[in-house]
């Protein structure tokens, strides 16, 4: 769990940045509404999805990750512990609350793994 940063996210969630929650793929599971689930491929790295019948953003998948980003205001009854900022290099609202700032993605995920300071 944690806050992403980028203007790509920022413009999906509205917000000046976006949090998220992220699980693999196969654990996540839509228990109703499903054929309600649109779908936006704004690159080949995310599967946006969102409900046809109010417009709510709900989760984005990222293949090449096999991650699903469920929006963390969808999960009311989880607990959002955040534990780091993504894409920090691009924020425009500047948080100071002792998590580590990555420049963008952590290395395991393909990133520079580079910390910024907050």
């Amino acid at each position: 769990m944690g806050y992403c940063h980028c203007q790509s996210c920022r413009s999906w969630s509205a917000g000046p940045v976006n949090a998220f929650t992220l699980f693999k793929n196969e654990n996540v599971r839509v228990t109703r509404g499903e054929d309600h689930i649109g779908h936006f491929k704004k690159t080949e790295r995310s599967d946006r999805q969102f409900c046809t019948a109010c417009g709510g953003h709900l989760m984005t998948y990222h293949p090449h990750w096999d991650l699903m980003d469920v929006y963390a205001a969808t999960l009311p009854e989880q607990t959002f512990v955040p534990a780091v900022h993504v894409n920090y290099a691009e924020t425009v609202l500047p948080m100071v609350d002792g998590l580590p700032k990555m420049k963008d993605f952590p290395a395991e995920m393909g990133g520079s793994g580079e910390t910024v300071p907050e």
